[in-house]
């Protein structure tokens, strides 16, 4: 039975932080982008350039991480090292980022325990380190729509193992408002609508409309 004398006005420890969470980036890269076929690219990379802006807004750790960058599958995406041009990229050989020491280390020295992560391909390079980091304890929330596989079922079937492994789907705007979480947060709530109006399709017209017809305080 729930004890009402213990309810009160207090998020649950569930819901990302700008202090609990770090957010890693696998594998957008032009040959990658080549493969996919799940979901139209030119929204997966506007949902990834999303989402690297919503973690730079709040000053979420992020880790960066390519692989086979100069042999076969090109520089990480130019809109991700625009967000972070000064932030290493992380250049592997193993298909499981999890399986590379460098990788490894740059995420534990976040000191995160919630990883929020987005890449391609999501039935191999998303799903390996995710189960890996569940396996030690991580939690994980993945980003779908900044992520994409070689087909549809292919995405599919690689986010239903996540979630039958423990991970949790999300979207990049669902993790934008869950870090902003409350409008009167004045410090971050330009910087938050101006990613919001660049990245979220109607949803960001909309507040352009809400803000003409109500004043630039109007609520996202």
């Amino acid at each position: 039975m729930t004890d009402f004398s213990q309810v009160t006005a207090a998020p649950g420890p569930d819901l990302l932080t700008p202090d609990n969470c770090a957010v890693l980036f696998v594998d957008h890269q032009p040959q990658m982008f080549f493969g996919t076929g799940s979901g139209d690219r030119t929204a997966i990379i506007n949902a990834a350039t999303g989402l690297a802006k919503a973690a730079k807004v709040f000053d979420v750790p992020v880790v960066l991480s390519t692989v086979a960058a100069e042999s076969f599958s090109g520089p990480i995406m130019p809109q991700l090292k625009a967000v972070f041009p000064d932030q290493q990229v992380i250049d592997r050989t193993s298909m499981n980022a999890w399986e590379d020491v460098p990788f490894v280390e740059a995420v534990k020295a976040t000191g995160r325990k919630k990883l929020v992560i987005a890449g391609l391909w999501t039935e191999v390079c998303v799903v390996l380190p995710a189960l890996s980091a569940i396996a030690q304890s991580y939690e994980v929330y993945v980003v779908t729509d900044a992520s994409g596989g070689v087909s549809p079922q292919a995405h599919e079937h690689a986010v239903q193992r996540m979630v039958q492994g423990g991970a949790i789907p999300v979207t990049w705007v669902q993790v934008l408002l869950e870090l902003q979480r409350d409008w009167a947060r004045t410090e971050t709530y330009v910087p938050v609508t101006e990613v919001v109006k660049e990245h979220g399709g109607a949803y960001g017209l909309g507040l352009v409309y809400a803000q003409a017809v109500m004043g630039e305080h109007a609520a996202g």
